[in-house]
């Protein structure tokens, strides 16, 4: 690898062990409770924002969940105000935002990496199971039982927040009906899912999911999304929706904000094959 790419892959590793920069987005209205959790062993903070016919009308909806959820230097408000603006023009269906306030964002985010560069810049690291855990067994019951629910859920995120999206549409794809990725962080663990990909698409349940991902012009985050592509073209099963978006004008640190609204257009109007 070229000195000057090994230094742009390292810079990125730093970034997507911290929280995402702050844009000064105005925060919507929401509301906001924390969850004293058994299984990561900490309290956890999380913002929840509904369309504002919610309170007024009797409709139950579908969720969509998203790490780096908090309010201050997290996605939330900048991804809340983009599902409140695609609702009320109609582009999607109402939907509740759920999102979950980092502690530990290195650790949560990843699973089990034997690469000693992923250690040495993520010190904290293999909790995604633990985490994933979390939101199946103490959160998702806690939100149907304070908010009304149908039974279709979905999960997006970016970078790191990216790596466990795809980890776990690969590792427990019934968890979610939909998976939204944008430049995830597939290098991790010298890029392990998307070499092991084929075989976990082989035990893929029978269930129609919906994927959609992006790349940006990163190289070493590009090679392997255009790589898990070109096996989702000849390997994914028929109950798999899925589509790439090759993003090669973005960078790292700007695809989040230029692809959601697509992604999110896509994914929750795209019928299932």
């Amino acid at each position: 690898m070229k000195k000057s790419l090994f230094i742009l892959l390292l810079a990125i590793i730093v970034l997507s062990c911290k929280s995402t920069p702050q844009y000064n987005d105005p925060v919507p209205e929401h509301d906001n409770f924390n969850i004293a959790s058994k299984i990561v062993n900490e309290t956890r903070v999380i913002n929840v924002w509904t369309p504002p016919n919610y309170k007024t009308s009797t409709d139950s909806l579908p969720v969509l969940y998203m790490p780096d959820g908090g309010v201050v230097q997290e996605d939330f408000p900048h991804i809340a105000n983009t599902v409140a603006k695609l609702v009320k023009n109609k582009s999607i269906a109402p939907i509740i935002l759920v999102g979950i306030e980092n502690t530990e964002r290195g650790r949560d985010l990843t699973g089990l990496s034997e690469t000693e560069a992923d250690a040495q810049y993520c010190p904290l690291t293999d909790g995604a199971k633990d985490f994933r855990a979390f939101i199946t067994e103490e959160l998702m019951p806690e939100i149907n039982e304070r908010y009304r629910t149908t039974n279709e859920k979905g999960i997006i995120g970016e970078s790191l927040a990216g790596l466990f999206v795809m980890e776990t549409f690969f590792l427990n794809p019934e968890t979610f009906d939909f998976y939204i990725a944008m430049d995830p962080s597939l290098w991790w663990n010298s890029h392990y899912l998307e070499q092991n990909a084929k075989r976990y698409l082989e035990s893929f349940p029978d269930k129609d999911i919906r994927l959609w991902f992006a790349g940006s012009a990163v190289e070493d985050i590009s090679e392997h999304t255009n790589n898990l592509a070109k096996t989702l073209e000849t390997e994914a099963p028929k109950q798999l929706t899925w589509k790439y978006s090759d993003e090669p004008s973005e960078q790292h640190n700007t695809i989040f904000r230029a692809t959601k609204e697509k992604a999110l257009i896509w994914t929750l109007n795209v019928k299932s094959q």
